[in-house]
């Protein structure tokens, strides 16, 4: 059988700065049109700053190894040795965990992916599967490798996961000298970059205080919240705080998080941002709203944290209601379209790059919106 070449990454941690500069440059010509002001730059870790990570496990007879595919070309495989971008325990359990299957035929044969979910304050979880049904069997080798590594594993396979301990990491974000703790569930999203998630939170929380000064105390409503990354961070900044999520493990996530931090402030309701501004107009009731009265609240800021999609044209008109709008946006170019309508009556008050993803294209995005005196 032919042997794969080894995965060549692209990090040079030297050329950083001028990656930096270059993406940054293409951000500002982009968006110039909406004559924002200064652009804010917030830079990563140049090496080990991603916090998860998935890999194909590829076997050769008795041997098997990691494996990334050719972009656009799932035949073309590469030999992973290390990732210089995923975080440190990441790359230290990637070898533990390969050394210890790689004689074990139970654990190794039919494994055909491994996942790595790790966090900034240590903890780890790590996701094995594969294709074929797992056993009592199973079950006790990997309770003995888990033991090994020191950290929960999850078994998964076709209509099947095995939870041997947990299926969640607990992280804890310092931002502005608070230390904020969070549940992060197995196959949830959770910000990739933890380092730029904690400068995310801390830019988020001072516009939200500079707003606060200048529009005096209200409440804030955040779309797409998932495990209440912002709204768990902003909390203090607001009289109150209502966000929404769909996704029910994200919800449940959430719950934790505002009983963690110690919150009674914080609503997190299982809507989508299409039921949530149906329930605004009073043109449905929601069980899952039962005990919110949403007369009570004083919303004139909203946050956004959209998919790549962004926001569909009934939530732009939505977010537009407010006075202030907190939009952190994955995909310049869905944040480019949105602009183009929320640009009408909000003018750009701040606008700031942050480098979740170094040595790529991507440029994820934070602007705030301010309703124009003549809107």
């Amino acid at each position: 059988m032919q042997q794969l070449e080894i995965y060549q990454h692209n990090v040079n941690t030297a050329e950083y700065q001028s990656l930096l500069d270059e993406k940054a440059g293409w951000l500002r010509q982009r968006f110039a049109e909406f004559n924002p002001p200064a652009l804010q730059i917030h830079a990563s870790e140049p090496s080990h700053f991603r916090l998860r990570a998935e890999f194909r496990l590829w076997h050769e007879g008795e041997r098997c190894f990691y494996a990334m595919f050719e972009p656009g070309n799932k035949s073309k495989a590469y030999e992973v040795l290390d990732f210089p971008i995923a975080s440190q325990l990441i790359n230290r359990l990637m070898k533990e965990l390969l050394n210890a299957i790689q004689p074990h035929e139970l654990l190794r044969q039919k494994l055909f992916q491994v996942e790595f979910l790790t966090t900034l304050s240590g903890d780890a979880l790590i996701t094995l599967i594969y294709h074929k049904p797992l056993d009592h069997d199973w079950i006790a080798a990997a309770e003995a490798l888990q033991q090994q590594l020191g950290f929960p594993i999850i078994g998964r396979s076709r209509k099947q996961k095995i939870m041997l301990q947990r299926d969640w990491v607990n992280e804890t974000l310092h931002v502005d000298g608070k230390a904020l703790h969070y549940r992060q569930m197995e196959g949830a999203f959770t910000q990739p970059n933890g380092g730029i998630n904690q400068q995310m939170l801390s830019w988020a929380r001072k516009q939200a205080q500079t707003i606060v000064a200048k529009a005096g105390e209200h409440d804030l409503v955040e779309l797409y919240c998932g495990n209440g990354n912002f709204s768990v961070a902003l909390a203090d900044c607001f009289r109150k705080v209502l966000a929404t999520e769909i996704a029910k493990p994200s919800v449940q996530s959430a719950q934790i998080n505002i009983a963690d931090n110690g919150l009674d402030n914080l609503i997190i309701a299982r809507l989508s941002s299409e039921e949530f501004v149906q329930a605004l107009r009073g043109e449905r009731e929601f069980e899952r709203l039962r005990d919110v009265d949403l007369n009570q609240y004083d919303f004139r800021t909203i946050l956004v944290d959209p998919p790549r999609a962004g926001l569909d044209d009934e939530s732009v008109r939505q977010v537009q209601a407010y006075e202030n709008i907190i939009y952190i946006s994955c995909n310049p170019d869905t944040l480019f379209n949105n602009l183009q309508v929320l640009t009408q009556t909000h003018e750009i008050t701040a606008f700031t790059l942050f480098d979740q993803f170094p040595y790529t294209d991507h440029a994820e995005t934070g602007v705030v919106l301010t309703r124009k005196t003549s809107a």
